[in-house]
């Protein structure tokens, strides 16, 4: 069984556990999130449901992602966070740029429970292994989700599995974007390529010395460790027992 083939099996097991109907997820235009969806569609076909979730975003990332629905047949609804996004802002104090760009993931991962609350899905999160480890994604946001097939797949293995789902070729090959600003690319804001960082986290995960810069590897250590309580369940208190 090659690995699509697994997946599709193990997404149908977490949603059969769960005792759900089916899978709801945020269909970016992105080629993280069209895998998802085109995985998700071939577990269970018209029920796993994309969410196309414009906030201010890149009009050509909006028609990659209605492209991904319409080559697959893909059950889905666009819902514009924009307004939203901008009454809340209107109501909120002033904050920092981070404080307002992480609005929008959690806009949406809110929106995708509202959806998976309403339906009985599951949400599927989108997140990579190249992603997860260093923890490059929002808490509470693009980081909320029930099950995550990608976690366990490296950013620079997914183009192979895009390349076997028959996702379109400008899908894969365009610059890796969050879409969190204009011009913003996932490279570019972490300061690493996924070649590099792939590289690192290899070596790491397999007790080897990196090959790369001493300051790439650094620089990847310090964001695991920084942001070892995205990935960790929150701290519970617990009374100490009366001596």
């Amino acid at each position: 069984m090659d690995l699509v083939e697994q997946i599709v099996e193990w997404i149908r097991e977490q949603v059969e556990t769960a005792g759900a109907r089916g899978t709801v997820f945020g269909v970016s235009g992105g080629l993280d999130s069209s895998v998802v969806a085109v995985l998700c569609h071939k577990a269970l076909g018209d029920s796993s449901l994309g969410a196309i979730m414009p906030c201010h975003s890149d009009a050509g990332d909006l028609e990659d992602a209605k492209l991904v629905a319409e080559e697959f047949g893909l059950p889905a609804i666009t819902i514009d966070l924009g307004p939203v996004f901008d009454a809340l802002l209107r109501e909120l104090p002033e904050a920092s740029e981070a404080a307002v760009i992480n609005l929008k993931p959690r806009l949406r991962m809110m929106t995708l429970y509202y959806l998976a609350n309403d339906t009985g899905y599951l949400v599927v999160g989108t997140g990579n292994k190249s992603e997860m480890e260093v923890g490059y994604f929002t808490k509470y946001g693009d980081g909320g989700a029930d099950i995550l097939p990608l976690a366990s797949i490296y950013k620079t293995e997914l183009a192979g599995v895009a390349w076997e789902l028959g996702i379109p070729r400008r899908i894969i090959e365009k610059a890796p974007s969050a879409g969190l600003w204009a011009g913003q690319t996932d490279e570019g804001e972490m300061g690493i390529t996924y070649e590099a960082l792939d590289g690192i986290l290899k070596a790491l995960e397999s007790d080897r010395v990196p090959d790369d810069n001493p300051e790439l590897v650094l620089k990847v250590k310090k964001m695991i460790e920084s942001t070892a309580h995205k990935r960790a369940a929150p701290p519970v208190f617990n009374p100490k027992p009366d001596a």
